[in-house]
């Protein structure tokens, strides 16, 4: 610590990344800031300093985590998805994804301005669908889809080729699953 009290922004960075690595989850902003007394918004411009030194820290709706290596024994694919807006339904999708033992990786649009648009999810339990659901009822945020009147795509990472097809079919059998 300096002289004021507060521990100096290269510490201070250092202290993130042995946090986000030892941790084992996801830490908010808020998290990083009560545990090193600077406004959140430092932790923001710390994490993109982080980031621009090739750090692989990733934001998503949970909070900040370090990027580890995808086991090699998982398979991912991008699935193509279309349904409303409504939180109900969008529960539902992701519940159907985790409930047959997969991870939601992302989800991604294609924006007619910016091209292709992705969001980090990391989604692979039923309480982290509710985290996010509670999430996006807290902040009234619109969903990725809505820029696309409901077309959209996840990103699913999953043990098995079998349980990816699993996933598929119940997706396709609710009406979700674009083919």
């Amino acid at each position: 610590m300096d002289k004021s009290g507060k521990i100096p922004g290269k510490k201070r960075r250092e202290l993130i990344v042995e946090w986000l690595l030892n941790e084992g989850g996801p830490l908010t902003g808020s998290e990083l800031a009560a545990r090193t007394s600077v406004s959140r918004q430092v932790i923001v411009q710390d994490i993109s300093l982080l980031k621009a030194k090739d750090y692989p820290i990733l934001a998503t709706s949970q909070g900040y985590i370090f990027i580890q290596e995808q086991p090699a024994q998982t398979i991912r694919k991008q699935i193509a998805c279309f349904h409303s807006a409504e939180l109900s339904v969008t529960e539902e999708e992701l519940n159907i994804i985790v409930d047959h033992g997969a991870k939601v990786i992302d989800v991604s649009i294609e924006h007619p301005l910016y091209g292709d648009l992705t969001a980090s999810l990391l989604i692979q339990s039923r309480r982290d669908v509710q985290l996010f659901i509670n999430s996006l009822r807290k902040t009234s945020a619109p969903l990725l889809s809505e820029l696309t009147d409901g077309t959209h795509l996840h990103t699913i990472e999953a043990p098995s080729d079998d349980v990816i097809q699993e996933v598929e079919e119940a997706l396709a059998e609710k009406g979700f699953l674009l083919t």
